[in-house]
């Protein structure tokens, strides 16, 4: 059967090396254009952080993937395989986590679970295999006799992870798996991702909580308003936001007029006064190339007579990257 084109071509399937790939995928509603042009594409064993604000295309990317919703146009592949003509072969590689779960809420851990492993085709020993393996694995062995609704926000979040990780998926979408969850929660949320992507499964992961994307992914893209502003690796988005590099200073005394002086340094494109701990903090930024060195700093500073109580460097941030991208101060 010959597949429409829709601008940009995938290459033939025996060189396809992208475990996700899309091409000018767009999804209209009406005249709202709520993915615009698409082009990703992510490489089998990677982590890929979806990050942009509500209503950029997040979630109308991930439910195309995960073959819930068509597109207006343009084409996208799962391990080769192409949504909208072959979604009864994409089902059994992928598994979706929404943000919130679903129904069922009267049946307990190990029912949901059962239910869900019948309804994936997994049966007798294998079955309970499954059901106990991903209870190992998400740390709910001891919550399998509690009904779902009595589980903690977090809990819950983990046996939306068990559920899709029975039939062993090699793809998992996630949409805001840490939506709404408490520090501890996040935390081991976070531990349990690290150990999918040791098991060899590629990620998808939409959040708002940028801190832990930088940790735990290989490549970001970030959206915004339909359109993808950037993707690639984490160094090459801090690169593209052209950060420059952070230094923190804290002088004994006339903060103001040290920042005054660094200020016209050459190279230097910030410098910011913050007040923190009942210090007043000099921020500077040096420019990407920038023929200052941050050993400069402390010495200009000293020449000057200025008096050094401590100085660091920061590193670039993801959350710092994505705000300069996202109000176009990088076209």
């Amino acid at each position: 059967m010959m597949l429409p084109s829709f601008g940009r071509r995938f290459p033939y399937p025996e060189f396809i090396v992208a475990m996700i790939e899309t091409a000018n995928l767009t999804k209209k509603y009406g005249d709202l254009i709520a993915l615009d042009n698409l082009n990703l594409s992510i490489e089998a064993g990677e982590c890929f952080g979806f990050i942009g604000p509500n209503g950029a295309g997040k979630t109308t990317t991930i439910k195309i993937l995960a073959t819930l919703l068509k597109p207006t146009w343009g084409e996208a592949r799962v391990d080769g395989k192409t949504i909208g003509y072959q979604n009864n072969l994409i089902r059994p590689l992928i598994g979706y986590v929404p943000d919130f779960m679903g129904a069922y809420e009267e049946m307990t851990v190990s029912e949901y679970l059962e239910f869900f492993a019948a309804c994936y085709g997994i049966h007798g020993n294998e079955r309970f295999r499954a059901v106990h393996d991903v209870l190992e694995l998400t740390d709910l062995r001891g919550k399998s006799s509690t009904e779902v609704n009595g589980l903690s926000r977090g809990m819950q979040q983990r046996l939306s992870v068990a559920r899709v990780l029975l039939h062993n998926p090699k793809v998992l979408f996630m949409d805001e798996p840490n939506s709404g969850l408490d520090p501890r929660a996040r935390i081991e949320m976070r531990e349990l991702l690290k150990e999918l992507l040791r098991m060899g499964k590629t990620i998808l992961i939409s959040s708002h909580i940028l801190p832990e994307l930088a940790e735990l992914c290989t490549s970001v893209g970030i959206i915004e308003r339909g359109k993808l502003v950037y993707a690639g690796s984490m160094k090459d988005v801090l690169s593209r936001a052209h950060l420059g590099t952070l230094v923190k200073i804290v002088v004994d005394e006339r903060p103001e007029a040290a920042a005054e002086l660094l200020r016209k340094v050459n190279g230097v494109s910030l410098v910011e006064l913050k007040n923190s701990e009942g210090a007043t903090r000099i921020e500077v930024t040096l420019d990407t190339d920038a023929a200052v060195s941050v050993s400069d700093l402390p010495n200009r500073l000293i020449t000057a007579g200025f008096r050094i109580n401590s100085m660091q460097q920061a590193e670039a941030d993801l959350e710092t990257a994505f705000l300069r991208l996202t109000k176009g101060l990088v076209a």
